[in-house]
């Protein structure tokens, strides 16, 4: 039997700044739609962006999976609320993993590695966690997720979930069940986290939230998001991988010279794409009388940080904490 992947509706993003970029049938259109105008507004006040990630490890396991429920649930202290509408405590990990019938996925899983002679196991679960920066209110969060499962999900996947208040941003770790009630594999592609974000930021809204969902380019962001887990290390001060980074470009800055890195050029070629593109889009608000709007994108171009590498942001800040007049009052003097 052939294997069947399902995929979530891959609908094109609702502003494509690139596309103005570009010109063509949406230029000499001259109309932006309500929704369009809506979204260009939100990006150029910088309104907070809604976060959704896929957690990579531990997720084609089963007694990982059982694991991962407990944590996420801090072994028993939080609550977990299911598909069905159900609000579990304690230690249920087992019991969800027996309820969602992921033994027996185990079993199809192995048979197929015994008859394909190994390869990377699929995954049992995908583990997904929705957030918004600090001050965002957690009931809302948690609001709009749960929307947002029941709409995407309800009926389709088994799936469980849980809000954190521990961190500074409220966030909802969800655990979905990665073959459907059918026996469809669901397939994560790079167009499903943006649907997925697009849809949380816009339940968000519906509870009176003000949440966005743009691509980091298209706000003048050029750097990747780092690994989750290197992230979390930064925030508590002991990531081993940004130390060795700082102290890496730091000798270079002593050279007199930070080297170049593969990826500045496109970087740079993404860049003057995307402000062309707002370019365009503040013609055609001009063009459609929103002169407000028009004036705010310009400003927005006009506000961009340049273009940076990972190693050159990192030798920005230092640079930046150099400048410092308190970490100059530190130095030792001679």
């Amino acid at each position: 039997m052939s294997k069947r992947i399902l995929r979530i509706r891959e609908g094109e993003p609702l502003l494509d700044i690139l596309s103005y970029g570009r010109g063509g049938p949406r230029e000499t259109s001259g109309r932006l739609t309500p929704a369009q105008q809506e979204q260009i507004r939100r990006t150029v006040q910088r309104t907070p962006e809604a976060v959704v990630k896929v957690l990579p490890r531990a997720s084609n396991d089963l007694k990982a999976v059982g694991k991962h429920l407990d944590y996420v649930g801090r072994n028993g202290k939080l609550e977990l609320e299911t598909d069905d509408g159900e609000r579990l405590d304690g230690r249920i990990g087992k019991d969800l993993l027996d309820d969602w019938d992921l033994d027996i996925d185990d079993l199809r899983r192995q048979a197929i590695l015994a008859a394909t002679a190994g390869g990377t196991p699929p995954k049992l679960v995908h583990k997904l966690m929705f957030s918004m920066p600090p001050g965002t209110p957690p009931d809302k969060v948690l609001g709009s997720v749960r929307n947002f499962a029941r709409e995407e999900f309800w009926g389709q996947h088994r799936y469980a979930f849980v809000l954190h208040t521990d961190e500074a941003h409220p966030h909802v770790h969800l655990v979905l069940k990665a073959v459907n009630e059918q026996g469809v594999r669901l397939n994560i592609k790079k167009a499903t986290l943006r649907h997925w974000r697009s849809e949380f930021a816009r339940n968000l809204r519906l509870l009176g939230v003000d949440a966005n969902a743009t691509e980091r380019a298209v706000r003048g962001q050029g750097m990747k998001a780092k690994k989750d887990g290197i992230y979390r290390a930064s925030v508590r001060g002991d990531s081993t991988y940004i130390r060795a980074q700082a102290e890496a470009v730091a000798a270079e800055l002593l050279k007199g010279n930070v080297r170049a890195e593969p990826g500045k050029r496109k970087l740079a070629e993404t860049r003057q794409a995307i402000e062309s593109g707002w370019h365009s889009v503040a013609n055609l608000l001009s063009k459609d009388c929103r002169n407000d709007l028009a004036n705010d994108a310009q400003r927005f171009i006009e506000r961009m940080q340049p273009p940076r590498t990972e190693r050159e942001q990192v030798a920005h800040e230092l640079r930046q904490h150099l400048r410092d007049p308190r970490v100059r009052d530190q130095s030792p003097t001679r």
